[in-house]
């Protein structure tokens, strides 16, 4: 989904927060500045939703639970504030009914378009690399078959790039995996 501005002046998170409750339209926040997200397209909802699928029968009933893009995560390291709506995350922590925003996620989903390549490739991974809990943040392809996993790897973040149909994508912490096969599943690339 691409990002467009929607407020001029800056606008407090309490006050982006108590907006987005009613809002008909998602936003996200960065630093006092809010972004009405634009709608994807059939194939991002398509990944999107063969990811979210594929996870919640796997964590079904154990300590993790994988949630959709209607949960806000927030990102904050100092005064730099965010909240985004990533395509999909895992979460391990307890789960009040009525929050709509996370702290600590463990995997963060995005879904690449090139509306919101660069920004998920810079922007965002930038921000969500900054999260203590991340064990991974993943990046699917919707124009080619290619799925970037970044992990920690000696204190530094480093990409691993999986691109055919048998590659496994194994997350130790949330206790499952992904096929790259299974996410593009019935996708025309």
């Amino acid at each position: 989904m691409s990002a467009a501005l929607c407020h001029a002046p800056l606008v407090s998170a309490e006050d982006y927060l108590a907006d987005e409750i009613i809002a008909e339209q998602k936003h996200e926040y960065l630093n006092g500045v809010v972004y009405a997200m634009a709608g994807g397209t059939l194939g991002h909802s398509a990944l999107a939703i063969s990811v979210t699928s594929l996870l919640f029968q796997q964590l079904r009933g154990k300590r993790c639970r994988v949630f959709n893009s209607d949960v806000l995560v927030r990102v904050e390291r100092g005064a730099d504030l965010r909240f985004y709506y990533p395509d999909a995350s895992i979460y391990c922590g307890s789960i009040p009914r009525h929050e709509r925003v996370i702290d600590d996620a463990t995997v963060i989903f995005e879904v690449l378009s090139p509306s919101t390549a660069r920004t998920d490739t810079g922007e965002k991974r930038m921000a969500y690399l900054g999260l203590p809990s991340l064990e991974a943040y993943v990046l699917i392809d919707s124009i080619e078959r290619e799925v970037t996993v970044w992990r920690q790897r000696d204190s530094s973040w480093a990409p691993e790039v999986f691109t055919q149909y048998s590659d496994v994508i194994t997350f130790a912490n949330a206790g499952c995996v992904l096929s790259v096969g299974d996410i593009y599943d019935g996708m025309e690339l």
